[in-house]
């Protein structure tokens, strides 16, 4: 698997959503896209992550972007965290795998890499993806708590 990096085209996807809508990517063609990927639902980091992202989401849109959040658990797992955390942004349920795999978010090196792919664990990294559908950044390793002031200082 080749590693993305600035400049690629954005892997296009489709998935199901929290809704039960599903949802591509070049839904998003014109706008900029957040792109997170995380390990799990309602676990301390994710929820840190997701909740900062949640609580920054208005500065995040007038700056032009939304927000998807990607992980393997499925649709139902997503909307009670949804619902628990209060989340205004989409979660995509990966259960396959198909669309971290696309962008690397699943796999790596080292014991715990080898462990997360085995399981299906996304890795947790953020894809900021521009208005042509490119990679513009991406955050290797996003502090979870402050992870919406890390997207907004590079929209």
């Amino acid at each position: 698997m080749m590693k993305l990096k600035i400049g690629d085209p954005a892997p296009m996807f489709t998935a199901p959503a929290t809704d039960g809508s599903s949802i591509k990517l070049s839904d998003f063609l014109g706008a900029k896209l957040v792109l997170y990927f995380y390990p799990m639902d309602d676990t301390p980091g994710c929820t840190k992550q997701a909740c900062s992202l949640r609580d920054h989401n208005q500065e995040i849109r007038d700056k032009g972007a939304a927000i998807l959040g990607v992980s393997t658990q499925d649709a139902e797992s997503h909307q009670r965290f949804t619902e628990k955390h209060h989340l205004n942004f989409p979660l995509l349920a990966d259960t396959d795998g198909a669309v971290a795999r696309a962008y690397g978010a699943i796999g790596g090196g080292g014991l715990l890499g080898t462990a997360m792919s085995l399981f299906g664990v996304a890795n947790r990294i953020t894809f900021i993806i521009d208005e042509s559908g490119h990679i513009a950044h991406i955050i290797d390793q996003p502090d979870c708590p402050n992870h919406a002031e890390e997207v907004l200082k590079l929209l």
